[in-house]
């Protein structure tokens, strides 16, 4: 999270806004603004949007002021602030200064959280097209859609089910965003009329872009929002993101191909005592052990894995890989590598770690790593004996074998149920496959 300071200053104009929340500061110093001016279309819904952020601001112990006076986007204005929302805001809301205060603002590590019409906002501005990572093209009369989830480790989505029901008025969009920014959520446009996106239409995404965080979703149009349980955890969970509050792996991602999506386990096989419980939400946990739930439908060489986990409290676990198809499973403790998932062990044991080999870099991995409860994703790359491993979007570890009897150009993956009392979940498994170095 971004050092906020506190600074009594009345430079800083809240426009319409009620007193600052300077008198009411969260416990954790989080600090959030609301910007909604207007320069075009005018959104009814408005003044409920800012009060449900002030809402779930109180609620996760964030101090939330709201303006419509584009003068609060000073260098000294700004600093006070770990995010700022842009609430249905449209048009051209900052002179050429206040952009390039916002800019700077960006770049020392600011976020940045678009709601519905910020992507009608700023169409001559690169830098702000850019952070926003799309803009709006038009939208259809507003109607029931199916939402495809398709990230559930994030916290503006974790909440969610594989699908999400709602009624909104739904954005097409001049681009897509998916190359350049993390998809969250897309539009299932056989589901609604009015779709104009061929069948790939992101609808929420986040990025780090520049040196600061950006979260965007395209609902929010109707106050109904505003009220809905599940919109207010995913508008909370972007902002908690945005604000450094919660880690995720936000880089783009394209080409993977699903391994276990929350439904069949087919090609899975579970080696040794124990076993995974599969909820209906579409999540793993394992129970009892040691065991391994080892994919024996085929190995792999040189890919990318990345998979979403969470542990309840100080539990064991890991992921497997290189290791040859057994029932046994401690042919992959003796032939293959662990990317471990502990909290509390020695270094070349707990989180990140391969397992034995080497220590992921510790620092890095705290400020990557969520606590208990929340979930992370890992990117484990595999690439002839380099094995590196990534946290939320974070590089943790670069490990090379040298060892024949633990070669990685070929073999198996599996995830761990350690035993008794540990208790980890596992969703969202998919793999990339990459080309083989020199052919």
């Amino acid at each position: 999270m971004r050092t906020v300071t506190a600074l009594a200053t009345a430079a800083l104009l809240l426009g319409c806004a009620s007193a600052p929340a300077a008198s009411q500061d969260a416990d954790d110093g989080g600090r959030v603004l609301v910007f909604s001016k207007t320069a075009g279309f005018r959104h009814d819904s408005i003044p409920a949007g800012v009060a449900a952020v002030r809402e779930l601001g109180e609620s996760a112990g964030l101090t939330v002021d709201a303006t419509e006076d584009a003068r609060a986007f000073t260098p000294a204005g700004l600093r006070r602030y770990d995010a700022v929302v842009f609430l249905s805001t449209t048009g051209d809301v900052l002179d050429a200064a206040q952009q390039r205060a916002f800019e700077d603002y960006v770049r020392h590590g600011g976020g940045w959280v678009g709601v519905h019409a910020a992507a009608d906002t700023e169409y001559d501005w690169a830098f702000y097209g850019g952070l926003a990572g799309a803009y709006f093209q038009s939208h259809p009369a507003i109607q029931p859609a199916t939402v495809r989830v398709e990230d559930r480790a994030h916290p503006a989505t974790a909440g969610l089910g594989p699908t999400w029901q709602r009624t909104d008025e739904w954005y097409n969009y001049r681009s897509n965003p998916r190359e350049r920014a993390h998809v969250l959520a897309s539009l299932d446009e056989t589901s609604y009329s009015g779709g104009t996106m061929n069948g790939d239409h992101p609808i929420a995404w986040c990025q780090e872009y520049r040196g600061g965080r950006a979260f965007y979703t395209g609902g929010g149009h109707t106050q109904e929002s505003y009220a809905d349980p599940a919109f207010r955890r995913h508008l909370l969970g972007g902002i908690r993101y945005a604000i450094g509050a919660a880690q995720a792996d936000c880089r783009p991602e394209t080409g993977y191909t699903a391994l276990f999506d929350g439904g069949s386990l087919d090609g899975w096989r579970q080696a040794g005592p124990g076993s995974f419980t599969l909820s209906d939400d579409g999540t793993l946990t394992s129970t009892g052990g040691m065991g391994l739930l080892w994919y024996a439908g085929r190995g792999f060489g040189s890919y990318s894995l990345k998979l979403d986990w969470k542990t309840a409290g100080d539990d064991n676990s890991g992921v497997f890989v290189g290791f040859p198809p057994s029932d046994d499973p401690w042919s992959a403790v003796d032939h293959g590598y662990e990317v471990q998932i502990d909290a509390t062990d020695v270094p070349e044991k707990t989180t990140g770690s391969v397992y034995g080999f080497r220590s992921a870099d510790l620092k890095k991995r705290d400020r990557a790593l969520n606590p208990p409860g929340e979930w992370n994703t890992y990117e484990i790359r595999v690439e002839g004996e380099r094995l590196r491993i990534w946290l939320n979007g974070v590089k943790i570890n670069d490990f090379t074998n040298t060892d024949p009897a633990r070669s990685l150009t070929d073999g198996h993956i599996g995830l761990q149920n350690h035993g008794a009392g540990d208790e980890v979940s596992f969703r969202n498994v998919r793999i990339k496959e990459l080309p083989v170095r020199g052919r």
